[in-house]
């Protein structure tokens, strides 16, 4: 089985993401040093897509931060050329231990790219100032980067291990169109050893949803097409589906909103600002998309510190 289609996923939504930044919809000083500007047009309902995603996710992350006072744990999962450590950076909110996770080839290209750019390198030098770097891993002070193959389970736990991830810290696991890649009982297996292993535990996934119907099915053919199967998709028939993978694996209680909703509840001063960045057409065709994506969090809350508090709202 060839993961080539899967890694060239990560290439498409970095340079959304860096066109729609490029575009003044969210500020991200530390994307250009990991994408390369694109020359290919986003269409305006894909740049409002990206920033209702980036912006959702964002609002949860930092609320889990200051839930625990920093001193908590996220661990990115299939995390590509995400600049979520270093925006946490820039805000002042670096968690105890952030591990980014990825297929070698990706990582490799990541490290390559923190190696040469001494800005991204600045916010890993931490206290001590040691950074350890290999061809496709790198360790420092707070920041870790490391390739595992996430249905490799031995391989992942040795590899959080070797990160210095405590299993007794809150922590914040961060998953963006990672687990429909992967056959379903690989994912249970990672959910239920997440929530069998990590007492306090918060779980964020952004992926697919209402995939049964004539939309859903003409994407799941389109990424056919470009070797991408999607062979986690019965879990996106529904919301109810998406967050019974969690319910029925260990975890306590959840949300799970499709992105149209999610698009409602963010900050209507800065949804007025880029919604007059570009015209959009077809307002159809942006809550199409917005109506086949999610945003699904679960949390396992067993030291009662408030999990179950975070939300959008």
């Amino acid at each position: 089985m060839s993961d080539d289609g899967i890694i060239g996923t990560n290439d498409d939504a970095a340079s959304c993401k860096r066109y729609a930044v490029d575009k003044g919809y969210w500020n991200d000083p530390y994307i250009s040093y990991l994408v390369p500007k694109t020359a290919s047009r986003k269409a305006p309902e894909i740049n409002r897509g990206y920033y209702a995603r980036v912006t959702s996710i964002q609002i949860l992350v930092e609320k889990f931060i200051r839930l625990t006072e920093c001193k908590c744990q996220i661990i990115n999962l299939g995390a590509g050329f995400d600049t979520m450590y270093w925006r946490l950076y820039e805000a002042g909110l670096v968690p105890t231990c952030f591990v980014d996770i990825d297929f070698e080839q990706v990582t490799s290209k990541k490290c390559h790219f923190i190696k040469s750019k001494q800005q991204l390198l600045e916010a890993l030098s931490g206290q001590d100032g040691e950074i350890m770097m290999s061809k496709s891993e790198l360790h420092s002070a707070n920041y870790h980067l490391v390739s595992v193959n996430l249905r490799n389970l031995v391989d992942l736990e040795s590899k959080l291990s070797a990160s210095g991830v405590d299993r007794s810290m809150p922590t914040l696991f961060l998953s963006e169109c990672v687990l429909v890649y992967i056959e379903p009982d690989a994912t249970e297996k990672i959910i239920k050893w997440i929530a069998d292993s990590f007492p306090t535990a918060f779980f964020i996934n952004y992926e697919q949803v209402n995939m049964t119907d004539s939309f859903g099915s003409v994407m799941v053919e389109n990424l056919k097409a470009r070797d991408c199967v999607l062979y986690g998709v019965t879990a996106c028939a529904s919301l109810t589906t998406q967050m019974n993978r969690f319910l029925n694996h260990g975890w306590s209680g959840g949300d799970a909103l499709d992105m149209l909703q999610v698009y409602r509840c963010l900050p209507q001063a800065d949804l007025q600002r880029i919604e007059r960045l570009e015209l959009l057409d077809e307002k159809v065709l942006l809550d199409q998309l917005l109506s086949h994506y999610c945003l699904v969090w679960a949390y396992k809350d067993t030291k009662g510190i408030g999990l179950h508090t975070i939300s959008l709202s």
